[in-house]
């Protein structure tokens, strides 16, 4: 039996049903495949800022700050040892280290799609038809998701707080984009920019355009 979907008005009401492929939105659930690549895509996105000097980068300690023997105190070569006040640190970050993981092209793939999987089976993915704005409102964007939360298993998507809806559209649309840019639990992009990080950090995923969108998913990516 095929999979399908209910496809929404921008009123919040069903307009007909699409049919969803098998290998994208019919997947079982594989927490360790998911996990590995979301995982591996944030220490890709790590940019290892931290950086701290090591006794060969700190300034001064080119003199013996006292003789080797006679003063009764302990032997010391440096004051830029990392035993020093001042002196270098000892093992600490350093900002050249290379965090980034090799990830397996099908392997993400997989992982996106068992992603869209289970979203789907949780009621956590909505297929709007597209939506079109004359012009960048605010005020609209909280429209559409006032009148998405109105159906049933999508009451939250218009909470303020925490990461809840992701607007996901063929193409580049400037003027949906600016309307959600100043919600913060909120977001647009194009499909093409869609991975499994990005689709897990939102609880709710919306498509518009939903034959155009899945065309991309199951031809493109």
């Amino acid at each position: 039996m095929a999979l399908q979907a209910p496809i929404y008005n921008e009123k919040g009401k069903k307009e007909g049903d699409i049919d969803l492929p098998e290998r994208v939105f019919g997947l079982p659930w594989k927490e360790n495949l998911v996990h590995q690549v979301v995982t591996d895509m944030r220490a890709n996105a790590r940019e290892g800022n931290a950086h701290t000097k090591t006794r060969g980068d700190v300034r001064g300690g080119g003199k013996k700050p006292w003789r080797q023997k006679g003063t009764g105190q302990a032997r010391h070569g440096s004051t830029r040892s990392p035993i020093w006040i001042g002196g270098g640190v000892a093992h600490g970050p350093r900002n050249e280290k290379d965090y980034s993981r090799k990830i397996n092209k099908e392997t993400k793939k997989k992982a996106l799609y068992t992603i869209l999987s289970k979203k789907l089976k949780d009621g956590e993915l909505i297929f709007l038809k597209d939506i079109r704005l004359n012009a960048p409102k605010t005020k609209e964007a909280h429209k559409i998701l006032e009148t998405l939360a109105g159906v049933k298993g999508f009451e939250k998507i218009n909470f303020k707080k925490g990461k809840r809806a992701m607007f996901f559209n063929a193409t580049k649309d400037d003027a949906l984009v600016k309307s959600f840019r100043n919600i913060a639990s909120a977001g647009v992009e194009e499909l093409r920019n869609i991975n499994p990080l990005l689709a897990m950090s939102y609880q709710y995923l919306v498509f518009l355009d939903p034959k155009e969108n899945l065309s991309i998913l199951t031809g493109k990516i």
